[in-house]
């Protein structure tokens, strides 16, 4: 089984859990910029992690084999902050970088007006760099959230075909799949979507425009659920063609719309990166 987590931030993560993810099948992810918990206080706090996920991220993966992207943006929470909202002029020169396959994560938090304007510029943004966008719909009110946002996203004129409304359960999966936009579900142990729930989904909805992923933030998470709902789609009796669309070919089919996706992970043997191999005991 092969898979391509299009929603993990690995930032909050072990090396023993890409070595566990590459166990279970885990050849590429895309690792979204969010908030880290701790508010960020100036725009060069965003400078400084966008960096990290262009560069330290992708060779950290590199080392267990798994090709690493990246989607950036201001994110809604912090797009509150007028400290952090300065990172919206800068964020062009990064969605220049090859590792950018989307802008993201985008949309609503708190539903407030600041998150309407980061919304609808970083979505303007996304259309002048031919990227897609990576739509994070609001853990409360959560149908009202995805309202709004479909209103902000027909504003903007970004084909629907270039957005993922990501977070999706059972009360917002009718009208996002009206909208014609890409279907992500985050999978968790306790909260948000489990495997079971995804199953009745996909058995309802069908595999075309799903993307599932595992999320696997600070909190209670796993970085292997994307597998397990692999797993349960056989147990369930889907075949092994329908598991691979919905866990890698539509992944690349969305995120391969940047024109950017480079799924070979591998580094030159002895590379290093700002000196430090990661290994430890061997150079």
């Amino acid at each position: 089984m092969r898979i391509f987590d299009p929603h993990i931030h690995m930032t909050s993560r072990t090396t023993d859990d890409y070595a566990a993810m590459h166990a279970a099948g885990v050849r590429a992810l895309v690792e979204p910029s969010f908030w880290l918990g701790q508010p960020r206080t100036s725009p060069a706090s965003f400078y400084d992690y966008f960096d990290s996920l262009l560069g330290w991220e992708p060779f950290r993966a590199a080392q267990h084999g798994i090709a690493h992207h990246c989607t950036l943006a201001l994110n809604p929470k912090e797009a509150n902050d007028p400290r952090c909202t300065p990172v919206l002029d800068a964020l062009p020169r990064y969605l220049l970088k090859d590792n950018v396959v989307a802008v993201g994560e985008v949309g609503y938090d708190a539903m407030t007006p600041a998150e309407d304007t980061a919304l609808a510029a970083q979505l303007q943004l996304a259309r002048e760099h031919g990227l897609p966008a990576l739509v994070h719909t609001p853990h409360r009110d959560k149908l009202a959230g995805l309202h709004r946002t479909l209103d902000v996203l027909r504003e903007s004129g970004l084909p629907p075909e270039h957005v993922v409304l990501d977070h999706l359960n059972e009360t917002t999966l009718g009208a996002a799949s009206d909208s014609g936009c890409w279907l992500g579900f985050s999978v968790y142990p306790d909260t948000k979507m489990d495997p079971e729930r995804m199953i009745r989904i996909l058995r309802v909805h069908g595999t075309d425009r799903v993307l599932v992923n595992s999320a696997a933030d600070w909190g209670h998470s796993d970085p292997l659920k994307t597998r397990h709902v692999g797993d349960a789609m056989l147990a369930a009796g889907f075949g092994e063609d329908e598991v691979d669309q919905v866990l890698w070919r539509n992944p690349v089919a969305f995120y391969g719309q940047s024109g950017r996706l480079v799924l070979d992970s591998a580094p030159p043997e002895g590379q290093s990166y700002e000196g430090n191999s990661i290994l430890r005991g061997g150079e």
